[in-house]
């Protein structure tokens, strides 16, 4: 029930940003974000962008974290832009985490707080992305992701140093923070309360004019919301798939290579006999006689060992020779001299006394050039298809570094060229409701978003059997569509403008004069406009949190309406210019909550994380106001313009 609250002070973020920085460059290698934007020198209008307690923030730093915040964006939303970023305050939001973080980090360490190199080494050590196959920390792993990143481990050592000093210096202030248990209980009173209003939208069509808007109003209109009508980014994609069947003339296998591939693996073929045994090793031969006497007496071999503290453990199929080589000679004589499911031994060997049950025997008997000649002829057969398929991918490889063209290469190889439609990252055909990638282009996707126009490449698609030829023939930027195209959609996106326009205006009168005493009802009727009723609510607090824990869409007029003190009326927004909405909230009835109700004490604790939360926020805030923050408004604006282009606005 106290997700409400955690709910309404989610926004409150402050200095709690610069405590999750510790994580920041873990989370951008494990997704992939650290995008490389062509290294990390300055650019044109200054080389950085704010000064924190004499420590610069430099052009490239905040670029290369915008890059990374639209990445991570894309991630979730394939058709985000940096152009919708730059337009929504996404370059300031960044740069004030960065300015946030700096200036903690340089407070602690004007105030003797340090992060030794062995805790960097052991936060870099903790990040997955660096881990090699048998999943600890890689060196090579480390410095390979660095080198294809274009980032400096220098750079990487400074970052996490920043975050573990602002962990030293944030976490303290938050440590142990208590709500007093009066406000707690105030507030737990505000879980079971009951609320009671009256609700009216007022739909934009119906204020829609019937004047048909002038081209004049619908190119101005166009001008002031551009950032409205910006497209993704979309690819076209040529590509050929191919197999082995793109091979011809490969030589069958002759009979002298047969013959030699059987001569080299004689061994394979002759005549042996291996065992699996399962075995106990003691320490004396009287301990192993007498777990051989209670085993013939009933006993299993593992329960009789397990009672005298040891363990049996089951070996592998062995030769005789490799069971002779392991052990003792007098072992594989034991072994291979008993029966299926019968105890071998005692036998010495260097580790002490073995005793062994016989497990399974595997006899093969001996096989003459004749009866594998096929099997070895596919073998071989199968072996010249790989190498003659390798030599025919390096030669397309080497075409393509060459400069021969796609279309070049599927002409030598007859291979038949398709196109995709324009498609966005995650696969998806731009304005297309269903139509997505073919499933041939699925595998290279994200490496054709990453490649320049007109430059082939060569993929597998399907291990060692399906390969695709590819490249992108058109790239489209994700910018604004020009009015031409668009004209129609600019219109009524205008239209729609207006009338939500006039209906905010309609809502506006009809708040006033509720709130001067005029019947809901009343009001309504005074617009004059055929409007739907107004609805009465009645809605209790346990039911708002039942619909939010329930993943339930709280509709926003309700949720407005739990956020208003009684005997207010509000106006709010419809989403995407649909309408406007009067929310009139007439009584708050509390809910009651007994002194020992123990939902005092859980709105005491989640209330007591809001309380740290506002402390560090605060401790932020006097951190950067005592190291002192100049930003370089130059620095800034071209950083801007080199992300989005100078018409990305400022």
């Amino acid at each position: 029930m106290l997700k409400f609250f955690r709910d309404i002070f989610k926004t409150k973020v402050g200095a709690g940003i610069a405590i999750a920085v510790l994580v920041l460059i873990a989370l951008a290698f494990t997704s992939g974000d650290v995008a490389n934007t062509g290294g990390f020198g300055g650019i044109a209008g200054g080389d950085r962008v704010a000064m924190v307690g004499g420590e610069r923030i430099d052009t490239a730093t905040l670029q290369q974290a915008a890059t990374n915040a639209v990445e991570r964006r894309r991630q979730e939303d394939p058709s985000a832009s940096m152009q919708t970023f730059l337009a929504t305050g996404g370059l300031e939001q960044v740069l004030n985490d960065l300015i946030s973080r700096l200036a903690v980090a340089v407070f602690g360490r004007e105030n003797g707080l340090v992060a030794s190199d062995r805790l960097i080494d052991s936060e870099i050590a903790q990040i997955p992305s660096f881990r090699g196959p048998d999943g600890n920390f890689s060196q090579d792993v480390f410095r390979q992701a660095l080198a294809q990143q274009g980032i400096s481990e220098a750079l990487v050592r400074d970052d996490l140093e920043q975050g573990l000093i602002a962990r030293q210096v944030l976490l303290p202030a938050s440590f142990g923070a208590k709500m007093p248990r009066s406000l707690a209980q105030r507030y737990a009173t505000l879980l079971r309360e009951t609320r009671r209003g009256s609700i009216a939208v007022l739909p934009s069509l119906a204020f829609v004019e019937q004047k048909e808007p002038t081209a004049k109003q619908i190119s101005d209109y166009y001008a002031r919301n551009r950032n409205d009508f910006i497209r993704p980014e979309r690819r076209t994609i040529r590509y050929a798939t191919f197999g082995a069947d793109v091979i011809a003339n490969v030589p069958a296998p002759t009979e002298s290579e047969i013959a030699f591939r059987y001569r080299n693996n004689a061994q394979q073929y002759a005549a042996r006999e291996r065992r699996r045994v399962t075995q106990v090793i003691f320490p004396t031969e009287a301990a192993a006689r007498a777990i051989i006497a209670e085993v013939r007496g009933g006993k299993t071999l593992e329960t009789a060992a397990q009672q005298k503290g040891l363990a049996a453990t089951s070996l592998e199929l062995m030769t005789k020779a490799e069971f002779s080589d392991e052990y003792s000679p007098q072992a594989a004589n034991a072994v291979f001299g008993a029966q299926r499911g019968a105890l071998a031994g005692p036998a010495r060997s260097p580790l002490g006394w073995q005793v062994m049950r016989v497990e399974e025997i595997d006899r093969q008997e001996a096989r003459s050039l004749a009866d594998v000649r096929d099997e070895l002829a596919e073998e071989i057969a199968s072996e010249k298809r790989r190498v003659a398929l390798t030599e025919t991918l390096e030669a397309i490889e080497d075409a393509f570094d060459s400069g021969e063209s796609l279309a070049d290469v599927a002409r030598t190889y007859n291979l038949e060229l398709e196109t995709t439609g324009p498609l966005l990252s995650d696969g998806s055909v731009y304005e297309s409701a269903d139509g997505t990638a073919p499933e041939a282009v699925a595998p290279v996707l994200a490496n054709a978003f990453s490649m320049e126009a007109q430059e082939p490449q060569v993929a597998e698609t399907e291990r060692g059997t399906r390969f695709i030829i590819y490249d992108v023939s058109d790239i489209a930027e994700s910018a604004a569509a020009p009015l031409a195209e668009i004209r129609q959609d600019v219109r009524s996106a205008y239209i729609l403008d207006r009338a939500s326009q006039a209906a905010k205006a309609a809502a506006e009168k009809v708040q006033a004069a509720v709130k001067k005493g005029t019947p809901f009802a009343e009001a309504l009727s005074a617009v004059g406009k055929r409007l739907p009723p107004p609805q009465q609510v009645s809605m209790t607090r346990p039911e708002l949190a039942r619909m939010q824990q329930n993943n339930q869409e709280v509709p926003r007029p309700l949720a407005l309406m739990f956020n208003m003190a009684a005997g207010t009326v509000k106006v709010q927004p419809a989403p995407n210019d649909q309408g406007w909405f009067v929310v009139s909230l007439r009584e708050i009835e509390p809910g009651k909550v007994a002194d020992d109700d123990p939902m005092i004490d859980g709105a005491r604790g989640e209330l007591g994380q809001v309380l740290a939360t506002e402390y560090t926020d605060a401790l932020g805030r006097a951190i950067r106001a005592q190291v002192g923050v100049e930003r370089n408004s130059d620095g800034i604006r071209a950083v801007r313009e080199a992300l989005g282009g100078s018409g990305a606005g400022n």
